[in-house]
């Protein structure tokens, strides 16, 4: 009997429960010549610190090769918890010390942690609709049963969240955490008003629950008033928040910050040393220095900039090319890497695919965001990472699709 034919009398329940990213597959797809893509949520590899990375990391190995290259502690490169915590004290006005911070391998694995400690299998989370895929399937992995909640020009719909939080406060049950992205949300770019960000965080103490603020993009505002945090609005430990630097330096360090209760810190480091038992200490210096010699704010400016102007492009094109027909818009962030076109409903995303991939263009359909299949009449375009040529053209190709299947 060859292996693979016992195979899946070995394998555990959890792994029958992972799903394979849809992004990532039909990232697959777009890699032919000539293809315009809007589809991943890349960076735009143009404004990567190249140079100054270059010479930070040859000082470094000058210096301190014994401590950029050696393993490190689970919780973190002191010097780095340090800064972020002073930098998250004068930017946010967050009442927190280096005992709230923990150094994760990128954002995503804070996400898995998170799942690791808080979920059981049929666990209820909160998450919107749409909500961030990656989120999605950190939490589908640890077999969480997955609430959506509507997320509409002001985020997610807090009369729903409550309403469910009664619902099952009335059965005896409680909901293990609120999952959103506040600040020009993946994917819809949409931002969460203020009084519902309030109002979430009292349903968070009336009904006993945690809320997790995932911030990748907060930094990345182009216009606007900038709202607090959940997780700095909270003064009784229940908001909890996720950072990276992959959005604001670039993704390849793979290194992000988890802040949390101290109370349940601990329980995060021991997941987290099961997992990589440290996250890179080069990694780690190497953002350090960077961040030590006043880098950090510069580039930040620099990518907002960029990004805005592609923004404004994106916005231009889709009102000269797409149709005018009821029931077509688009959302219009106020900063981050996305806006949501929402299509008649008629029209599936889906099926529109292979004819936008014939065409030269591609984008992401909008039901891979909602853990209910949902929004299939929907897509996300990503406007970091095309130049602005290409989100002109892009979208152009893009119209002439959305037209034929009108």
């Amino acid at each position: 009997m060859n292996v693979k034919d016992i195979l899946p009398d070995l394998l555990s329940t959890s792994s029958m429960g992972l799903r394979r990213s849809e992004i990532r597959e039909l990232l697959k797809l777009t890699r032919e010549p000539g293809m315009i893509s809007f589809a991943g949520g890349l960076p735009s590899p143009a404004l990567f610190p190249a140079e100054e990375v270059k010479e930070v990391v040859k000082d470094i190995l000058d210096k301190e090769p014994q401590i950029a290259l050696q393993y490190g502690p689970t919780e973190g490169d002191k010097r780095l918890i340090r800064f972020l915590a002073e930098w998250m004290k004068r930017k946010e006005g967050a009442d927190i010390d280096e005992k709230n911070i923990l150094i994760v391998s990128g954002s995503q694995q804070a996400l898995d942690l998170i799942g690791k400690i808080f979920i059981d299998p049929g666990d209820p989370v909160i998450v919107g609709l749409p909500s961030y895929l990656g989120a999605i399937q950190a939490f589908i992995a640890n077999r969480a049963k997955l609430l959506g909640v509507p997320v509409d020009n002001q985020g997610m719909d807090v009369d729903r969240v409550e309403q469910i939080l009664k619902d099952y406060a009335a059965k005896g049950k409680k909901i293990k955490f609120v999952y959103i992205v506040p600040d020009f949300q993946n994917p819809s770019g949409v931002t969460m008003s203020l009084e519902r960000r309030q109002n979430l965080l009292n349903l968070c103490y009336q009904y006993e629950t945690i809320v997790f603020e995932d911030t990748p993009y907060r930094e990345l505002r182009f216009e606007g008033e900038s709202l607090p945090m959940v997780a700095v609005i909270d003064k009784k430990g229940y908001g909890f928040s996720l950072h990276t630097f992959s959005k604001i330096l670039f993704p390849g360090m793979r290194l992000g910050w988890l802040v949390a209760n101290k109370a349940i810190m601990d329980k995060l480091v021991l997941a987290k040393q099961s997992t990589d038992l440290c996250t890179s200490p080069f990694a780690q210096s190497i953002v350090y220095e960077y961040c030590r010699r006043g880098l950090l704010e510069p580039h930040i400016k620099r990518i907002v900039e960029v990004y805005r102007k592609k923004r404004n492009m994106m916005i231009q094109a889709l009102k000269s090319y797409m149709p005018h027909e009821k029931g077509l818009y688009w959302t219009e962030p106020q900063g981050g890497l996305f806006l949501w076109l929402s299509l008649p409903e008629r029209v599936d995303t889906e099926e529109l695919f292979p004819k936008a991939v014939a065409k030269k263009v591609a984008y992401i359909i909008g039901a891979a965001f909602h853990c209910d299949r949902s929004g299939k009449n929907t897509m996300r375009l990503n406007f970091s990472f095309p130049s602005e040529d290409q989100i002109d053209e892009g979208i152009k190709r893009l119209a002439e699709v959305v037209k034929e299947a009108l």
